[in-house]
C-alpha cells in the first residue's frame, strides 16, 4: 500500500500540483515575520512635530538689510563706493547736488544770516523803544500825581480864601449897615441943624468909604469864587490831560510790543529757515547709517535725479545675530510656546532628516522658539522666530540672510500608529501638559 502511495505521488501530475511549493512556504514565513515587525514598529515612540518653511533673518531689526534713502531731492554727482564694499558708519556713499531753484544761491546762508542780524537789530531797537515808553509812562504818572497834588492844594487854598473873603464881606456888610444907620441919624440931625456941615460931611465920607469897602470885599469874594471854580476845572483838566497822554503812550507801547513780537516771530522763522538750509546742505553727502556691506546700488547713474525718500542702495549690517523666520498654520499655534526646541534644515546644507527621531537626523541644526507673532502674517499663517540653540551645534558661518530653510518644532512622544492615524484624519497633534515650566499646551 505504501509503495502504491509513493508511486502515485511521484508519477501522477495531479497529485504533485496539490502539494504546497517550498518557496511559497518561505514567502509566507517572511511575510509573517514582516507583519510582526510592522506591528512592533507601530508601537515605537514617535516625536510629534510641527513643520514650517521660512527664511533666515536677524533677531534684532537693526541688523536686517535696510535701504539707504535720500532725505532730500537731488541729482547724483559722484559715487564713493562700489557694490560689495564694506563701509563703516558715517562713511560717505555718494554725493548729490541741489535741483530746487530755491536753494541755488551759493551765498544763501550768508544772506539769511545778514537778514537775521538786521531783524535782531530791529528787535533790539524796538526793545529800547519799549523801555523808553515804559519810562515815559512812569514819568507821566509821576507828573500827573504831582500836578494833581498841586491842583488839589490850589483848590484847597481857593476854598480857604473864599471862606476868608466871605467872612470879610459879611463883616463889611455889617460895618456898612452900621455906617448907614449913623449916616441916617446924623442926616436928620444935620437937617435939624444940630450938627455942623463939616461934621456931617465927615460922617457922610465914612459912610461912602464903607460902601466902597463893601463893594471891594464883594468883588474879592466873587473873585475867590471864580478862583475856586477855576481850580476845580484845573484839577479836572489835569486828570484829563495826563490820562490822554498816558493812554497815547500806552497805545504806542502796545503797538511797539506787538511789532516786537512780530519781529521775534520773523526771527524764529528765519532761524528755522537757516537751520533747515544748513541741515539740507549736510544732506548733500549721503552717509552709511551703520557699518555693513553694500549689497545693491539702486540709483546708479551720474546725473540721475532723486526724490525725497528715494532709496539709493541696500546695506547689510555685519552681525552674528542670525535667526530663522518660520511660518506655521493657525491650528498649530496653541501648541507652540517660547522655549520650544526646533530642528532647522538650511538650503544648501545636505541633510538626512527624520522628523520623528531628531536624534537620528544628520545635517540639521538646533534652535529655540524666541518670538511668536500675535497676528497672522500672510495667507493665514503665523510667524515665529527661532534663534540658535546655545546647547546644540553652532549654525554655519556661511549662512546668508534671506536663504530658505525648513523647520520642525518638536512636541511630545506618541506611538507611530497614533501619528499615522492623526495625519490620515488631519487632526492636530495631541495636546499634553508640557514639561517646560510656564508653557501649558495641555488637553482639557
Amino acid at each position: 500500500m505504501d509503495h502504491l502511495d509513493k508511486l502515485a505521488e511521484t508519477h501522477l501530475y495531479s497529485l504533485r500540483t496539490l502539494k504546497t511549493p517550498g518557496i511559497g512556504r518561505t514567502v509566507a514565513k517572511v511575510l509573517l515575520v514582516a507583519f510582526v515587525f510592522f506591528i512592533i514598529f507601530l508601537f515605537l515612540p514617535w516625536q510629534q512635530n510641527i513643520r514650517g518653511k521660512g527664511k533666515l533673518t536677524t533677531l534684532n531689526p537693526k541688523n536686517r538689510p535696510q535701504q539707504v534713502q535720500s532725505a532730500i531731492a537731488g541729482r547724483i554727482t559722484d559715487w564713493h563706493i562700489m557694490e560689495g564694499d564694506y563701509v563703516n558708519k558715517g562713511d560717505t556713499l555718494l554725493t548729490i547736488a541741489e535741483i530746487k531753484d530755491k536753494y541755488f544761491d551759493p551765498n544763501l546762508v550768508p544772506r539769511i544770516r545778514e537778514q537775521l542780524v538786521a531783524k535782531k537789530n530791529a528787535a533790539e531797537a524796538k526793545d529800547n523803544k519799549i523801555s523808553a515808553l515804559n519810562r515815559q509812562i512812569t514819568a507821566l504818572r509821576k507828573a500827573v500825581e504831582a500836578k494833581m497834588a498841586q491842583a488839589k492844594n490850589k483848590l484847597k487854598q481857593s476854598r480857604l480864601k473864599l471862606e476868608a473873603d466871605s467872612l470879610a464881606f459879611m463883616a463889611e456888610k455889617v460895618n456898612y449897615n452900621n455906617a448907614k444907620s449913623v449916616f441916617d441919624r446924623n442926616k436928620n440931625r444935620f437937617d435939624a441943624g444940630n450938627i455942623t456941615l463939616t461934621k456931617f460931611q465927615e460922617i457922610e465920607n465914612k459912610f461912602q468909604m464903607s460902601g466902597a469897602k463893601v463893594l471891594k470885599v464883594e468883588n474879592e469874594w466873587l473873585q475867590r469864587k471864580a478862583d475856586l471854580a477855576n481850580a476845580s476845572l484845573e484839577l479836572a483838566s489835569v486828570d484829563a490831560e495826563y490820562s490822554d497822554k498816558i493812554s497815547k503812550a500806552q497805545s504806542n507801547l502796545n503797538e511797539t510790543i506787538a511789532s516786537r513780537n512780530e519781529t521775534q516771530a520773523q526771527i524764529a522763522k528765519m532761524e528755522n529757515e537757516l537751520t533747515n538750509v544748513l541741515v539740507r546742505q549736510s544732506q548733500y553727502q549721503i552717509i552709511a547709517p551703520q557699518s555693513g556691506y553694500i549689497v545693491k546700488a539702486i540709483k546708479v547713474g551720474i546725473g540721475e535725479t532723486l526724490k525725497e525718500g528715494d532709496a539709493v542702495a541696500t546695506i547689510l549690517p555685519q552681525s552674528d545675530d542670525m535667526a530663522f523666520e518660520m511660518y506655521i498654520k493657525a491650528m498649530d499655534m496653541p501648541l507652540i510656546g517660547k522655549g520650544r526646541k526646533v530642528r532647522v534644515l538650511f538650503d544648501g546644507w545636505p541633510a538626512l532628516q527624520f522628523s520623528g527621531w531628531p536624534n537620528a537626523s544628520v545635517g540639521t541644526f538646533g534652535g529655540i522658539v524666541a518670538i511668536i507673532d500675535r497676528v497672522e502674517s500672510k495667507n493665514g499663517m503665523f510667524r515665529i522666530i527661532v534663534k540658535p540653540d546655545p546647547e546644540d551645534e553652532k549654525w554655519p558661518e556661511l549662512l546668508r540672510i534671506g536663504s530658505a530653510a525648513k523647520g520642525w518644532v518638536m512636541l511630545n512622544n506618541v506611538p507611530i500608529w497614533y501619528e499615522i492615524w492623526r495625519n490620515m484624519n488631519g487632526f492636530p497633534p495631541t495636546m499634553y501638559e508640557d514639561e517646560n515650566p510656564g508653557i501649558k499646551i495641555g488637553k482639557k
